[in-house]
């Protein structure tokens, strides 16, 4: 009974991490959309920054809590690490600036094969054919609901590359930081949060200035756009947060995978919300197709061989022995 206990446990903590997450995000996307499209608030990066200061003062909190205990992580990580997210940041603004619309979601969609990518390399991987089956029905499925009006050009290539390769890596090393330090969701974020602000809020206005020609410092703060501005910040906790949680019990394949729910939400919601025209028959067949790749990818991952580790890397082996004792953790820390 103890060992079905335990796995009763993992899945409903499981469940509750990714819809932790789908809502955070969801939500977010929805105030910010409300804080960008209506209120003019043109400024991502430094907004961005805000998001990881709050996160900061709440781990700071958490900390004087007792909720975050001492844990180390060395300086050279915590550097690449931060340099992976900002990179991840700035590229997707510059991205979403440079590109099309559908340029800039196929850019989106083509994180998942470089997360693949990344697993099989650093961490020998691999995929059963169902695994890659399904993870391809997803891509096709989102594809089909966002991607239009496709259009490439060598300085918007360039960023979409960043961007894509940026976030895959700092996904994957989320995961990996996780294992080789044993950190809980917390302690990970209680390090790099503060980095990530301090750099962002530094650089950010600079970066938002390039690419809006509009100074943040010079933007009408009235009370509704400060309200937003301040509702962004703190679910941006929970968003920062549930990220952390997801990718250090799954993987960041998984996390990219299920999280095209979130895609899938936001299209819905916007729809609603916003009144915008976009749910014709093909988008919602590709919804539904989509959701159906999710589905099958959440089983055949989940079965013998659906998705295993043969043997680990130079790097996956320095983390090998924290495995046992950073996995007991999870079940207890992460949510």
């Amino acid at each position: 009974m103890a060992p079905a206990r335990k796995a009763d446990k993992k899945v409903a903590l499981d469940v509750a991490s990714w819809l932790f997450n789908i809502v955070t995000s969801v939500s977010i996307i929805m105030v910010n959309k409300a804080l960008m499209a209506t209120h003019g608030f043109s400024f991502a990066t430094t907004l961005t920054g805000l998001h990881f200061a709050t996160t900061t003062l709440m781990a700071v909190v958490l900390r004087w809590l007792g909720y975050i205990q001492a844990s180390h992580l060395p300086l050279p990580e915590l550097i690449k690490f931060v340099i992976f997210a900002n990179l991840s940041i700035v590229g997707m603004n510059v991205s979403l600036m440079w590109n099309s619309v559908g340029f800039y979601q196929i850019a989106k969609l083509c994180m998942i094969p470089v997360s693949c990518l990344l697993e099989v390399v650093f961490d020998k991987v691999h995929y059963s054919r169902d695994t890659k089956l399904s993870i391809m029905v997803v891509l096709v499925g989102v594809a089909v609901c966002t991607v239009s009006d496709v259009s490439v050009n060598v300085k918007g290539l360039l960023a979409a590359s960043v961007a894509i390769w940026s976030t895959a890596l700092q996904q994957y090393y989320v995961h990996f930081l996780q294992r080789k330090y044993s950190l809980g969701s917390f302690n990970l974020l209680g390090h790099t949060a503060p980095v990530q602000a301090a750099s962002l809020l530094l650089l950010g206005p600079f970066v938002d200035y390039w690419l809006t020609s509009k100074r943040v410092d010079a933007f009408d703060y009235n009370v509704t756009a400060v309200y937003f501005l301040i509702l962004s910040c703190t679910i941006a906790v929970g968003t920062n947060l549930s990220q952390f949680i997801c990718i250090g019990r799954f993987t960041a394949v998984s996390f990219q995978v299920i999280g095209h729910m979130k895609t899938i939400l936001v299209l819905v919601l916007g729809f609603f919300l916003f009144g915008r025209e976009g749910l014709n028959l093909h988008v919602v067949l590709g919804m539904l197709l989509a959701v159906v790749g999710m589905i099958w990818y959440g089983n055949a991952s989940s079965k013998p061989g659906g998705k295993e580790r043969r043997s680990y890397s130079a790097m996956s082996d320095k983390s090998h022995k924290h495995l046992v004792s950073s996995d007991s953790r999870d079940l207890d820390d992460k949510v």
